[in-house]
């Protein structure tokens, strides 16, 4: 889209998603994966307040909210072909196998909680479900988020415990200095985790990618102003946020582990109130916001950044934090990290016109084209 004509919101929700997955996915980079965040393992105040607030604002929501974007990114990607008389259906394939090569690596050897392989996935089945108006995907969007958030409750509510044998050994891993025992580890966590991530976390990220489809097939995501963003923001932003950190403290102060369905239920109504207050902040940036926006349009590189950096960091091959800082230490460190990536890629992208992955993916993608676009 042409700078006078650019939606501005795309470029606020990719940003704000990017902090919010990171301080999700930290906690399972830092700390035990396999005993997830329902183990109760502070031992201070502020350790209890990070993790109320971590599951409260940000988890199950970052995530629902880079699927939305997932769903605009398509919708944008037609208008421009429609505009260019281009076909994209061989394209998409290749981008799709693309995320699905990525994931698979990223899995493997960095965060076996990885998404783009679900992406993936769940992308080449909202190909086929592109040319449907704006009502339908919303409708079916809304139901499979519901029937994600509904079932996947009731796992939630009933949580069973890793064995202690298999959390031990991730420790002795983790904690070690050998790079292959880890990268082993990952590997295999990464094939037991993938089938159940696609099958909950895809059906979600499917109604999230439809409603992204239908916000620009509506016109929705070009009005920052649209009456249904204000709605959103004042009935679901407040209740949904209240329910979350509701649930959030019913699980970590008072050890009520079934207060992790409570969290579930209640994301996608957080989720519908940050998008319509990401709508209200989405106004034409100054110079220095600008060129911000502008690195985090190069979501791809900072998320795989994120993972690379930060296992790095924690692994016993590496600096060895694992399990060795508090976790208000480790939310600042992802952030930071976060912060390091997106100064590096505003200098990057002065220079090249896309980040170093998503260079990758272009190539992958017009891969066996007589001629692709200029990167």
């Amino acid at each position: 889209m042409t700078d006078s004509s650019r939606a501005l919101m795309p470029d606020y929700l990719r940003l704000i998603s990017l902090f919010g997955i990171v301080v999700v996915n930290v906690q399972f980079i830092g700390f035990s994966l396999l005993s997830g965040l329902d183990t109760i393992t502070w031992y201070s105040t502020a350790e209890l307040i990070t993790l109320w607030l971590v599951d409260g604002l940000a988890l199950y929501k970052s995530y629902s909210l880079f699927s939305f974007m997932f769903g605009v990114g398509l919708g944008f990607l037609m208008v421009s072909a429609a505009r260019t008389n281009v076909s994209i259906g061989k394209l998409y394939r290749n981008r799709m196998i693309g995320l699905f090569l990525f994931g698979v690596v990223h899995g493997c050897l960095f965060f076996p909680g990885d998404v783009l392989l679900v992406y993936a996935v769940m992308g080449a089945i909202l190909f086929r479900l592109r040319n449907w108006e704006a009502a339908r995907l919303v409708k079916v969007g809304t139901a499979l988020v519901a029937v994600q958030a509904l079932t996947f409750a009731s796992f939630a509510a009933s949580p069973s415990e890793m064995p202690e044998t298999i959390v031990a050994l991730e420790r002795d891993v983790m904690t070690g200095d050998s790079f292959v025992a880890v990268i082993w580890f990952r590997a295999v966590a990464f094939a037991v985790l993938s089938p159940f991530l696609v099958l909950f976390q895809g059906i979600a990220a499917l109604g999230w990618f439809c409603l992204g489809l239908a916000a620009v097939k509506s016109g929705m995501i070009d009005q920052a102003d649209h009456p249904l963003w204000a709605r959103a923001r004042w009935w679901c932003l407040g209740p949904g946020i209240a329910l979350s950190l509701l649930g959030s403290w019913m699980l970590h102060a008072q050890g009520v582990l079934g207060a992790s369905a409570l969290i579930l239920m209640a994301a996608p109504i957080s989720t519908l109130g940050y998008l319509g207050a990401i709508a209200a902040i989405s106004r034409p940036p100054g110079p220095v916001m600008q060129h911000i926006l502008a690195a985090g349009g190069s979501s791809l590189s900072i998320y795989l950044g994120q993972s690379i950096i930060l296992s790095t960091l924690f692994s016993g091959y590496g600096f060895g934090l694992w399990d060795a800082v508090s976790r208000p230490v480790v939310v600042l460190i992802g952030v930071g990290v976060t912060v390091v990536l997106i100064a590096a890629l505003s200098i990057w992208r002065g220079a090249f016109r896309l980040g170093p992955f998503e260079w990758l993916l272009r190539r992958i993608t017009y891969a066996g084209q007589v001629k692709s676009p200029p990167a």
